[in-house]
């Protein structure tokens, strides 16, 4: 698994940090009064610590942020038509299973992390980690999705047409693959008390773990699930985004840049040997349109890049810690066992971070998703009239565009080039 199910384990520092439990519990297993007992580990281990209060306010901060904030990217693309691009049906769906993660598995990993015990018994221990590496997987093919269909309208414009029909069905490819392929985490998780002598008496210190038979079977499954779903994904997104600064910042691409700018010379000529007329002006119209296409492009690949930068940080330290725990068993024989479960703690919160963060940056790199929210978040009666004017003439500057586009067209062949922009 992918060191995200470690939510579920109650032990994060493996044999280790088990002996020190047993051994601190079995003290006082000999008590005669069971109160005594229970309020001894009440005390000990189920009441949060201080920097625990400030883990609980970071999930309920997050939790809000994630589900409001993805929850209105879907409802921002769905509600208006000009949006419905390829770019943002993949985005949509990346927010999509961004609130399946914080809606199932969030609430459950605060739970764990604070409690160190796994209260929800043996079907949801194996439902909840699957529905969690599920969302890793299709995050991952989504934005490999988003980088490839960018890298193909920017650097190979004519060698592969990205249609909305096609992103429809990418989007149902990667909901297949991602439920068939995390299949053996659903198969190994399996509950188990740390403490057989208490189980009678308590369900604390209960487990939710892998439960593979035998030490090499979860070294290849972990070590072909961080290449499968981070470090490959993460390396091609990498080279991919490379070649579209490249093209964007650096070269010219076919109908922008210098083609653009030799038009526009061409046209001031035009129009000074000809004077003004009104097939001059619709022309170099256009292409003040085409350039501001250009500088929209660029826009649209500065939010993605940051979309993937957020993503490979977030995720950086579980996969480091998952590596290090289940393949190497660096944290069997720890002594410091505080600082180990601090750093596995604010990794498990890291990634549904991930999840809030998105919005955000839609928000603050994305003119219309930025607009939509604050549509959202308007007084209704107030901004009813004044919402309809802005949309009617983001409609007509939208069909004026590619009126315009249009007629660059047919001015010089070679600007033409496939357009999808946030």
């Amino acid at each position: 698994m992918s060191g995200i199910t470690d939510n579920y384990a109650c032990n994060e520092c493996s044999a280790a940090e088990n002996e020190f439990n047993t051994t601190e519990i079995n003290r006082h297993t000999h008590m005669d009064d069971d109160d005594e007992l229970l309020k001894y580990i009440w005390r000990e281990y189920l009441h949060p610590k201080q920097y625990e209060w400030v883990l609980i306010a970071g999930y309920i901060i997050v939790f809000l942020v994630s589900l409001v904030g993805n929850t209105l990217v879907c409802f921002a693309v769905w509600k208006n038509h000009h949006m419905r691009t390829v770019t943002n049906y993949f985005i949509v769906n990346l927010s999509f299973a961004d609130i399946l993660v914080t809606i199932t598995c969030l609430p459950a990993s605060l739970v764990v992390d604070i409690t160190e015990t796994w209260f929800f018994g043996n079907t949801l221990c194996k439902v909840l980690p699957y529905f969690q590496t599920i969302s890793v997987s299709v995050s991952v093919l989504t934005l490999s999705c988003i980088a490839q269909d960018r890298w193909y309208a920017i650097c190979h414009p004519l060698k592969f047409k990205s249609t909305a029909k096609r992103a429809r069905k990418s989007i149902i490819l990667i909901w297949l693959v991602s439920c068939v392929i995390m299949i053996p985490q659903a198969i190994v998780m399996e509950c188990s008390s740390l403490l057989p002598e208490l189980t009678n008496k308590t369900s604390l210190f209960t487990v939710c773990d892998e439960h593979w038979g035998d030490e090499t079977y979860p070294k290849i499954y972990h070590t072909c699930f961080f290449i499968v779903t981070y470090f490959a994904p993460l390396c091609l997104m990498v080279l991919a985004y490379i070649q579209i600064c490249h093209k964007l910042w650096c070269q010219q691409i076919p109908g922008t840049s210098s083609v653009l700018q030799r038009k526009w010379k061409s046209l001031q000529c035009s129009a000074q040997a000809a004077g003004p007329g009104e097939s001059i002006k619709i022309r170099t119209s256009a292409v003040s349109a085409e350039i501001k296409q250009v500088k929209a492009r660029r826009k649209t690949a500065r939010m993605l890049m940051v979309v993937l930068l957020v993503f490979a940080l977030c995720y950086l330290p579980i996969s480091v810690l998952n590596i290090m725990k289940r393949v190497f068993g660096t944290f069997k024989n720890t002594s410091n066992r505080e600082t180990v479960y601090a750093w596995f703690t604010f990794s498990h919160w890291l990634i549904y971070a991930n999840s809030a963060a998105n919005p955000i940056i839609y928000n603050f790199l994305s003119g219309k998703f930025r607009e939509e929210f604050k549509a959202a978040f308007s007084c209704r009666c107030y901004c009813k009239g004044e919402r309809q004017k802005p949309r009617v003439r983001t409609r007509t500057s939208t069909d004026s565009r590619k009126s315009l586009s249009t007629q660059v067209s047919h001015f010089d062949n070679v600007s033409r080039i496939s357009d999808q922009v946030v």
